[in-house]
């Protein structure tokens, strides 16, 4: 049964994915089942999506209430649950203003917008250039994938949205030597994750910080997949004490439902995008708000943050052992919840050997085993986990 599924699949969908030959049907907390009965501990969640794992009752009863009273109206009207939860994000962030996305490529198109709008209200110019970030990833979209720096993915879809420049990753002498009179704004991942499970570093944040003060660039940090307490606080920026001008946010935002967000200081959202200059059939529906109303709900009575404190150290440690255990496990990098382990061959033979065994992992890069479970997780579920990946790299190593 499941392979007639996977067949026609392959006939009516665009192939755009090499999918993992499995056809999901339910979840239960971390772990999901296939259309044949199989268990499978989840350690990828959507893609750092399922924050509070799955069959939550309480978040699927709020979808089910505000189903029954009203999904859909357009931005032409108010409605509560954006309201309220704009107020949320605000209060949760220290941002002023919040524009919802469906997508985090869609956050990353509208933060890319603000930044070149602001820099055209104060010169009038339309040359201004942006300053990426190498190894980051931002989406799929035009100019999301314009400041995404691998140049991979851009090549079949150049020349882009123009004006972008690509600096190195924790490297500040890197970013000073791009900037000029042109620059307006300045991108990155506080923790690059497709990119190879780089945390930024504490001096290059303070240093680009700086740096934006000075000559009014505009700092925007992506947190759409190593925030909503994926690294220990609610943004990873907020580790550092390094608040951007712009920052966007998807993913775990909604645990599930199409919704992301892109928001700003009051100083940019009074000097940049107006009406008329942005928008959106579906962003901000009652439905999806709804969605994050009931998620910060649960991440604040199931002490979400608290967990991710207790857990994320063990699963460090429980890692480390196993970089030393295996010559060609390399190294460990990550912050929280967000890990990779680095191999000096392909990832994808391990990953597939753990998914036979019941464990579903991602990569990141061709050599990176990515570790975004749940962030209900316990400890006991980390054991799980390493038991079965111990297994499957024993048996690659052979």
């Amino acid at each position: 049964m499941m392979q007639e599924y996977i067949e026609e699949a392959e006939k009516v969908l665009l192939h755009t994915y090499n999918r993992y030959q499995i056809v999901l049907d339910k979840g239960e907390g971390v772990y999901l089942y296939d259309i044949e009965g199989k268990k499978y501990l989840d350690f990828v969640a959507g893609i750092a999506v399922f924050a509070l794992g799955y069959h939550n009752t309480a978040y699927n009863d709020a979808l089910k209430a505000q189903i029954d009273k009203l999904i859909h109206t357009s931005n032409y009207f108010y409605n509560v649950p954006a309201v309220e939860a704009a107020k949320r994000l605000q209060k949760i962030s220290g941002m002023d203003r919040v524009f919802f996305t469906n997508s985090g490529a869609e956050a990353v198109e509208g933060a890319i917008k603000a930044a070149r709008k602001y820099a055209w209200l104060k010169d009038g110019s339309t040359d201004h250039e942006i300053i990426a970030m190498e190894h980051s990833f931002h989406g799929r979209t035009m100019g999301a994938l314009s400041v995404t720096g691998n140049p991979h993915y851009r090549e079949a879809f150049e020349p882009g949205i123009g004006n972008i420049r690509f600096a190195r990753m924790n490297d500040l002498e890197s970013v000073l030597a791009l900037v000029n009179e042109k620059t307006c704004a300045i991108i990155l991942e506080t923790v690059q994750g497709e990119g190879g499970i780089y945390p930024a570093e504490e001096a290059f944040l303070k240093g680009l910080r700086t740096l934006c003060d000075e000559k009014d660039i505009l700092l925007i940090l992506d947190e759409i997949q190593c925030g909503m307490g994926r690294t220990g606080s609610m943004f990873a920026w907020q580790k550092y004490g390094v608040k951007p001008d712009i920052m966007t946010a998807a993913k775990a935002l909604g645990c599930g439902v199409p919704v992301g967000a892109f928001l700003m200081t009051e100083k940019v959202g009074e000097a940049s995008l107006a009406a008329g200059d942005h928008g959106t059939t579906y962003g901000g529906n009652p439905l999806v708000c709804a969605a994050v109303n009931k998620v910060l709900d649960l991440f604040e009575e199931n002490h979400i943050i608290e967990n991710v404190g207790r857990v994320a150290p063990y699963l460090e440690k429980r890692l480390d052992a196993l970089c030393k255990k295996y010559d060609f496990v390399k190294t460990r990098r990550g912050a929280g919840l967000l890990q990779g382990i680095v191999l000096d061959r392909p990832a994808m033979p391990v990953i597939k050997r753990a998914m036979e065994k019941g464990l579903i992992l991602i990569n990141a890069g061709t050599d990176i085993i990515r570790f975004v479970p749940p962030l209900t997780i316990t400890k006991e579920n980390v054991d799980e986990m390493i038991g079965i990946l111990d297994t499957a790299l024993a048996e690659e190593s052979d």
